[in-house]
């Protein structure tokens, strides 16, 4: 009883998102974690001493990160996984600091940067352009409660699309060219493997995340700004 008192809140949220999952509401959300997955690619590659020459999205939910060089091993690695972390990140920061506007504002200048510094195609640009100058509109215009739900939203959307993502494309579909199936080309074993040895990761963060991120109560508390209380004077007479 307790668990559902001090988290109603992310439950309800949880539920909405898995309501509305397959509707056009989600498709710009569902876009965007698809942009996280490639950006932990890209991010990857850079960090271990590659180049990355583009990164794109489309409009049917698939993306790619063209790169030289770097751990082909590692960044095949880190697509699903890393946008697990940036998931849990962002949920965690949402829920546990008073820095959302900051946070907000981070992610949408770092959009903006990767837009500029990698992608070129329509769609891809529209999208990256639009989706970081709303998040700095946001951190700048609303206030920390709107920033706070945002980033929930985002950050356990992510956290829940990456193990559906990867039974989807590794296992229920292991015929689908996904970075598993890639991996298991060029280093050996199989896709299916593979794409076990992710989920139970992701599943293995997701708990930790829920056991000691969330606290003891993650709630929004949406508190009106206080009413200074009028202070009668006396009223003094000149003669």
């Amino acid at each position: 009883m307790q668990l559902i008192k001090g988290h109603w809140q992310l439950i309800v949220l949880t539920g909405i998102v898995f309501a509305l999952w397959n509707t056009p509401v989600m498709i710009p959300l569902k876009i965007l974690v698809v942009f996280l997955h490639e950006l932990s690619h890209a991010v990857t590659v850079v960090l271990t001493g590659g180049q990355v020459e583009s990164l794109t999205i489309s409009t049917n939910q698939g993306g790619m990160v063209t790169a030289r060089g770097g751990s082909r091993f590692l960044s095949l690695s880190s697509g699903y996984l890393g946008s697990l972390i940036i998931g849990v990140a962002l949920l965690v920061a949402a829920l546990r600091t008073k820095a959302d506007r900051i946070i907000m504002a981070v992610c949408g200048g770092v959009t903006l940067l990767v837009t500029a510094l990698y992608i070129r195609d329509g769609f891809a640009l529209i999208f990256g352009i639009g989706t970081g100058v709303a998040m700095l509109a946001m951190s700048r215009f609303l206030g920390h409660g709107i920033n706070d739900l945002v980033l929930r939203v985002i950050g356990l959307s992510s956290m829940l699309y990456v193990p559906y993502d990867i039974f989807s494309d590794t296992i229920a579909r292991s015929e689908l060219r996904s970075d598993a199936r890639m991996l298991a080309e060029e280093f050996g074993g199989a896709t299916v493997m593979w794409g076990g040895i992710w989920l139970v990761i992701s599943l293995c963060v997701i708990g930790l995340c829920l056991r000691y991120g969330l606290g003891p109560d993650s709630n929004l508390h949406w508190r009106k700004p206080p009413v200074e209380a009028s202070v009668r004077r006396p009223v003094r007479r000149l003669r």
